[in-house]
């Protein structure tokens, strides 16, 4: 058990962003769906993004991964804007450094570190976390068969184990659970897939992660076919 509740996503919608607050006890967690958004990002995006954002935007081939981007970082800049009391589009995003190798690819942070948050998006869907201390979010789409036999492997030894060992058909919804957790993680830490996947057993269990000191990690019910995870420092 979670020894800080997760608090369930609240949909990000049009005019919807009046915020709840950032505690010590939960992180608060947002979910923005991409198609139900998208006539938000087409009034704003322009508005609210900086170039970096546009620019990554538009290297996106695929339409749907780009709506999905942008979906994401228009709904991150409204509610940073809110959380911290300024327009959108002043909102200033940093790169801590990376704790790995100290180049400026860490986590996410704006001016002054008043709010932590993490921002994650996948197949049209997008979650993005606030909390009072450094907090890391992962939303993936259930894969096929074949990758999650494939990456698994490079799973923690006992997760490998344990997914092996579970009918094909659960595999792939379990691997999307466990990837998700360690992503999060990874993300709170700042390190991202810098640090390898085979490292931390976290467990492939429903509603069973593994303790990690200094750390609370928890599944987050999000929409079928998905899978997600927070993981926040204590």
């Amino acid at each position: 058990m979670m020894a800080r509740a997760v608090r369930w996503p609240v949909e990000l919608t049009d005019g919807g962003w009046e915020q709840p607050p950032v505690t010590a006890e939960a992180p608060a967690l947002w979910l923005v769906r991409a198609r139900a958004f998208k006539t938000v990002v087409a009034r704003l995006a322009d508005a609210v993004l900086d170039g970096v954002e546009k620019e990554r935007a538009a290297a996106f081939r695929a339409a749907g991964d780009r709506d999905t981007y942008l979906a994401g970082h228009v709904g991150l800049r409204l509610l940073l804007g809110a959380y911290l009391g300024v327009p959108p589009a002043e909102v200033l995003l940093q790169r801590l450094p990376c704790p790995l190798c100290g180049q400026p690819h860490g986590r996410p942070v704006v001016d002054g570190n008043p709010v932590h948050f993490s921002l994650s998006h996948s197949g049209g869907l997008c979650l993005l976390a606030f909390a009072s201390t450094p907090v890391g979010v992962d939303v993936e789409a259930v894969p096929v068969l074949a990758v999650a036999q494939e990456v698994g492997g490079s799973l923690h030894p006992r997760e490998a184990s344990e997914l092996r060992g579970l009918r094909t058909v659960d595999q792939p919804a379990v691997f999307a659970r466990v990837w998700a957790r360690k992503e999060a993680y990874l993300k709170g830490l700042g390190v991202g897939l810098g640090r390898s996947m085979s490292l931390d057993y976290l467990g492939t269990a429903p509603e069973a992660v593994a303790k990690v000191p200094g750390w609370t990690i928890g599944d987050v019910a999000v929409d079928a076919g998905y899978a997600a995870a927070v993981a926040v420092q204590d």
